[in-house]
Parts: structure tokens; sequence; C-alpha cells
């Protein structure tokens, strides 16, 4: 049987990670707290942002912005968007 979180971004229990996306504690935060469907969700949108706005994941800038893209992705707040996308009709 798959574990279950309560997802901070969908606020419901859902299948969680199998193991930590990251090492240390926003790894384990992440693996308690956010979905498996959230956190596919995000990795989609994490490429389509580095792909769109040319983003170098070398730059630590660019590594901080999509941390804190990431942060409000999981959390369920207003994200950026890249230029021009439409998200599909559901």
């Amino acid at each position: 049987m798959s574990r279950t979180v309560i997802c901070r971004k969908y606020k419901q229990e859902l299948p969680g990670l199998d193991r930590p996306p990251y090492p240390g504690p926003k790894g384990e935060a992440i693996y308690n707290d956010v979905s498996k469907k959230a956190w596919e969700e995000w990795q989609a949108h994490q490429t389509m942002l580095i792909n769109e706005r040319r983003l170098n994941m070398m730059d630590a800038e660019d590594r901080k912005f999509i941390q804190q893209e990431m942060d409000k992705f999981l959390a369920g707040e207003d994200y950026a968007q890249a230029e021009g996308y439409v998200p599909p009709e559901s």
C-alpha cells in the first residue's frame, strides 16, 4: 500500500512521494507534505519555466527564482507562468 500525505497544495489526503526529492530538510518537508500529483505537476511546470524563460540552472539567480516559484506552487499560491501560457481547461 502506498503512503498518503495531507498535500499542502491540494489540502487533501493523496498518495505521497516514494522518497524525498532533495537531500536535507527541504526534501523531507516536501516528502512529508506534498503529494505525488503536486510534485509531478511542479516538475512539468518547472521544465516549462526553464525552457520558456531560458533559465540557466548554473546561474545562482535562476536557481533562486525556481526555488521561490516551487515554494509558491506547492503552497497553492500565485506562481510565475510561462509567457502566453494558457492552462488547459479541465
